[in-house]
């Protein structure tokens, strides 16, 4: 395992703008994310996003229900080969979405490519959150 520091700093950028999102500012998620036609995401509340126009929609669609929280990768694991790094963990956290409280400890995988010498962010995948969710189908159903 290779436990790069550099890996460890994106993660913590990314981990700090996705704190900003989860208070309803998800404009920070820009900087860490690459902008590629390939990067992907599927988030707790379902769904796949591919490209980052899909991919920078939906963070924009999570900050405008999120209402306060915080959130915290545990149980990191960091592995770096080349240009290529990927990390597993739990997402720990509580946030508000929708005035709806929900806590949430999710398995989570984020993927890392290096560009330009800096390292980006190209896919989060974490388990899907049924309270999430619920919340969701709530929503739906008052439209």
């Amino acid at each position: 395992m290779d436990n790069d520091p550099e890996v460890r700093k994106a993660s913590d950028q990314f981990y700090a703008a996705l704190n900003k999102m989860i208070n309803g500012d998800p404009s920070h998620l820009a900087n860490i994310w690459s902008h590629g036609a390939n990067v992907t995401t599927m988030h707790p509340i379902g769904g796949r996003q591919v490209g980052w126009d899909q991919v920078r929609d939906s963070w924009e669609q999570v900050g405008k229900l999120a209402q306060g929280g915080q959130v915290k990768l545990v149980d990191q694991v960091i592995h770096a080969a080349g240009d290529m790094a990927y990390e597993i963990g739990i997402e720990r956290g509580q946030a508000k979405l929708a005035g709806q409280d929900v806590t949430f400890e999710d398995r989570t995988t984020n993927v890392y490519r290096r560009e330009a010498g800096t390292w980006k962010i190209v896919h989060h995948h974490t388990d899907i959150s049924s309270a999430m969710m619920d919340i969701l189908k709530r929503l739906q159903a008052k439209k």
